[in-house]
């Protein structure tokens, strides 16, 4: 193996643990070429020379680092989702170190709304490394430095490395060494110091630093990152004492005697844990304690979200909609929100930012991201490949299975989460996580686990409501308790889903059955043969008991399979309950939750908290990627569970299906089917569905992203008989990404969506696309103008499937209305027009309704609400009818207004409808106006009638014209029945 391969393979050990886990996939982009000129970075000193075969013998110092910050510069692919010019540089906040006193050490991370009034002083990593009081000359400094999950211990790390290798800090040491104690721990063989550093470092190999000869090693630093993950004793009796770096020991014992100072005393150590691990260091080695305690203020976690958010690629929009977010953000820290507790951790700021970023900048050239993979891989970032310990394991390797931490988190914590999704609480008491988290009484063992578990992990998800006299006032107890909540609400979903598809919410029999149900299975393969031969001998009723145990594992099959149907039965039924139907979709409910509400409280339908990113994220696990990283976690999701659930859930959702659902419930199963990522299912649902109506909806880049990635998993030649996408704030970008959803449509509705001239080109070229099918196009409502108009009309002469097209307010003009006039001739399909509250005159008007009237398919043409006078209405209404007996005979019907002369229009109802349900959006004045006209007519044509049976019906029409105006006039209109 070359010296780069092994550095590689270092640096990739070293952060086994904390922030940066992901770093293997990237081996093979790092293949150093010979005899190539590189600068790597920019190191002062540092000349552009090939370091593999200079001509001169290199610095081994210099190309140490070189290769560090190579390795400890690259992101794994969790980061790269923030954008194309994101750099290690620009993302760097530095979270607030404490320096502790000896009997402050195990204090527990301070709140982050009170944290001004800690006493201790707040200090930088250079500032560790100054002498402190009593310092003894000639000897290195034992540095700890400690933090709870999440703080940014790796992070820090990473970054002293980096600027290690820049100069830009420490420069006092010349050489710096970063171990994983993890790595470290899993080493079989003994090995001296000096051979240790050059198995990780080939370019070290017996440097004089490490030689232990005078006073070189003052120039060295160790660092030694998860201490927790190491068993250091330093009992005199279990752990020799060695000064010599060229004598072989196992790793721990060489670790413990460069703390004890006995081997190369010179030398400082940096060492990195966790807060269960703080006392196994005895303090009399340890010169100087030091807390990390994350983000302690809204301007810190300001900076981390702009450090992600603003790298975008160079995008205006982008760029801007990017610092709206950070503000809106920032306004809700200084709220002193959940949320701000929950950042106080900078791992949830990387949450917030990762779940914002897909929220917003969801795009169709981004790779598919889904938010139960955001989650999944947020929680591998933080706890990947760990297992539970407690402080006593000498073999960590033979517990990773058994006692995965991911797995402990989701026995217990997840459990917490489950009892409070069944009974939609959110908030729990200290008495209810002893009983879930605690659990009933357990071995020295599990309590020895437990306590780690409540140090180090229990406040990663679980943190106290800073809120809870606001939000939970019926759950408060007379004194006032503190109550608990998760972090962030959506990952009490999480874990709860996760729980769910594990299948830990099993009862004991069932658990048991599993087990009785493997182990007969085995058994009986390795005795089928031999009561195939005894079979003759034993008796009959003997031999039955036989066939009972080999019947028994696919009885248990068959039972396992209905349990998996309960899950999918679960999934739906909370997908679909009546209760959530009319709250917002589920993203605005993430999004909500992230920013916090601006203005008028949403509607609450619901008594209690809505759960609806449960049964999404149920959905979401079973998808092959995250159940590849759930098995590295520790969590196994069989393939057998995944086809029985699938198959389960077919059916309930189609049953489901089988019934009108809101909007906001569309979206949301469109939502399941994405986070599912299963072509198959996706398929089979959309089969049942003929409509999709989305009105009102909030529709951003993600959703649209969402409808056209779920649509594309049909077949070709499915198609919708109605997507309706009205009052959805749809813009033009958002049209473009709709564009091979618009394909399996055939009435297409975009009415009020401020859609301009320049949408109308994409319109044109769908229409002209040969694979589109789409028959009624509703355009009411967009401000396309003539220009817009025109470059629409250019489809007609190639289209033969649109057979109705609205375009009321739309702006049109004389111009448009005559350019209409002259290319419905060219298109032979159309059966009705509606270019209703328009700006078009008489005589645009008659021209318009002569080409309807000889159009061979045309039958019905909308022109009410336009500049019309009391002529030109009677006129249309002549013209609409055949001009001679030899002609067509074919009448056109012109809606234009609720009169026809001295009669009641037969369409008076449709147009009194119209305006009913578009009046809000629309000019009020120009609308009362037209009512005016047409009270106006309705009184003459009245007037003119000498049947009492037609004049009582010109009062009924007047009534309902008079009902309209008054609603209009309170702005208190309810739609039409």
């Amino acid at each position: 193996m070359s010296c780069n391969v092994k550095i590689a393979c270092m640096v990739l050990c070293f952060w086994g643990g904390g922030f940066f886990r992901s770093l293997s996939p990237v081996v093979p982009l790092w293949r150093w070429k010979r005899n190539v000129d590189v600068v790597l970075y920019p190191v002062t000193g540092v000349s552009c020379r090939s370091f593999c075969s200079a001509p001169s013998e290199p610095d081994p110092i210099e190309i140490h680092k070189r290769k560090l910050f190579l390795w400890f510069n690259h992101l794994p692919q969790e980061e790269k989702q923030f954008g194309g010019l994101f750099r290690p540089e620009t993302m760097h906040v530095d979270p607030l170190i404490l320096e502790r006193k000896t009997e402050e050490r195990a204090g527990h991370l301070c709140s982050p709304l009170h944290v001004h009034s800690d006493s201790s002083p707040a200090v930088n990593v250079e500032q560790l490394f100054e002498p402190p009081e009593g310092y003894c000359e000639g000897r290195g400094l034992n540095l700890l430095l400690y933090g709870a999950v999440g703080t940014g211990k790796s992070t820090v790390v990473r970054k002293l490395v980096l600027d290690w290798c820049q100069g830009s800090t420490l420069t006092q040491f010349k050489l710096l060494l970063p171990f994983s104690c993890e790595d470290l721990s899993k080493l079989s063989r003994a090995a001296s110091l000096r051979d240790l550093v050059s198995r990780k470092y080939l370019h070290l190999k017996k440097h004089p630093l490490l030689s232990g000869e005078g006073d070189q090693a003052k120039d060295v630093l160790f660092l030694f990152n998860g201490m927790e993950k190491m068993h250091l004793d330093f009992r005199i009796g279990s752990t020799e004492l060695c000064s010599d770096p060229n004598e072989p020991l196992p790793p721990s014992v060489l670790v413990v005697n460069l703390l004890r100072k006995y081997l190369l005393p010179e030398a400082s150590v940096l060492v990195t844990t966790r807060l269960s691990a703080l006392d196994r260091i005895p303090e009399k080695y340890v010169s100087r304690y030091a807390q990390i305690c994350g983000f302690n203020d809204p301007d810190r976690q300001r900076a981390y979200f702009a450090g992600r958010l603003l790298q975008q690629s160079g995008k205006s929009t982008r760029d801007h909609e990017a610092q709206a977010l950070i503000e809106l953000l920032y306004l809700n820290l200084q709220r002193e929100s959940q949320l701000a507790t929950a950042c106080f951790l900078p791992s949830y700021c990387w949450l917030t930012c990762a779940t914002l970023h897909f929220l917003h900048f969801t795009d169709a050239n981004a790779p598919i991201r889904t938010l139960t993979g955001i989650y999944t891989s947020f929680l591998r970032l933080n706890f990947g490949g760990e297992v539970v310990g407690s402080g006593a394991e000498t073999d960590v390797s033979s517990l990773e299975q058994k006692n995965s931490l991911m797995l402990y988190v989701v026995r217990t914590v997840g459990k917490l989460a489950f009892d409070g999704v069944t009974y939609r609480r959110t908030s729990f008491s200290e008495e209810e996580l002893e009983q879930w988290i605690g659990g009933k009484t357990k071995t020295d063992e599990e309590l020895r686990q437990l306590a780690v578990f409540r140090t180090d992990v229990l406040d990663f998800f679980l943190t106290p409501c800073v809120e809870s006299g606001k939000r939970f006032p019926d759950e408060l107890s007379e004194t006032d308790e503190v109550r608990y909540v998760f972090a962030v609400p959506a990952m009490q979903e999480y874990l709860a889903a996760l729980y769910v598809v594990l299948g830990e919410n099993k009862s004991a029999l069932e658990k048991l059955g599993r087990q009785v149900s493997v182990a007969i299975g085995q058994a009986g393969e390795d005795v089928g043969a031999i009561v195939g031969i005894l079979s003759k001998f034993i008796p009959v009723r003997i031999f039955a008991v036989f066939n009972l145990l080999k019947f028994f594992p696919k009885l248990y099959d068959k039972f396992s399979s209905r349990n998996k149907g309960t899950i999918a039965k679960t999934m739906a039924s909370e997908m679909f309950r009546t209760e959530d139907s009319h709250n917002e979709d589920v993203l605005d409910q993430v999004e909500q939750s992230l920013l916090g509400v601006h203005g008028p409280q949403p509607k609450q339908h619901t008594a209690g908290q809505p759960f609806e990113l449960y049964p999404i994220f149920m959905g979401g696990l079973l998808h092959f990627g995250n159940r590849v990283i759930l098995q590295q976690l520790g969590c196994s999701i069989q393939s057998t569970t995944v086809v029985q659930i699938t198959r389960a859930l077919r059916n309930y959702l189609v049953r489901e299906l089988s019934k009108p659902q809101p909007a906001e419930e569309v979206m949301d199963l469109l939502v399941l089917l994405y986070e599912f990522q299963n072509p198959r299912l996706t398929s089979e649902v959309l089969s049942t569905i003929r409509s999709i109506r989305l009105t009102n909806i909030r529709l951003t880049s993600l959703k649209c992203f969402v409808l056209s990635s779920v649509l594309s998993c049909t077949p070709p030649s499915y198609h919708l008989q109605e997507m309706d996408l009205s009052s959805c704030l749809l813009t033009h970008d958002m049209l473009q990404m709709l564009w091979p959803a618009f394909r399996h449509t055939h009435n297409l509705n975009l009415q009020f969506n401020s859609l301009g001239p320049e949408s109308c080109i994409l319109l044109r070229d769908l229409l002209l696309d040969p694979k589109s099918s789409i028959k009624s196009l509703q355009l009411c409502d967009n401000p396309l103008l003539d220009s817009g108009a025109l470059t629409l009309l250019e489809a007609l002469p190639e289209n033969q499937s649109l057979t109705h097209l609205s375009l009321m307010h739309t702006g049109l003009g004389d111009r448009g209305a005559l350019q209409l006039a002259e290319k419905l001739q060219s298109h032979a399909g159309l059966q009705e027009l509606n270019v209703a509250y328009n700006n078009i005159g008489d005589n645009a008007a008659l021209a318009l309704v002569d080409a309807c009237r000889e159009h061979p398919s045309i039958h019905t043409v909308h022109l009410y609400l336009n500049q019309l006078s009391d002529v030109g209405k009677q006129s249309l209404y002549v013209r609409g009818v055949p001009s001679s007996p030899g002609g067509s005979n074919r009448r056109v019907r012109v809606l234009a207004s609720v009169t026809e002369g001295s009669d009641i229009s037969e369409d008076w109802h449709p147009i009194l409808d119209v305006i009913r349900e578009n009046a809000s959006s629309w000019d009020r004045q120009r609308v009362q106006q037209q009512l005016q006209v047409f009270l106006r007519d309705l009184e003459w044509g009245r007037q003119q009638q000498q049947s009492i049976w037609k004049r009582l019906h010109f009062r009924r029409v007047e009534k309902g014209v008079r009902q309209t105006l008054r609603r209009l006039e309170k702005d208190s209109l309810f739609p039409s029945k």
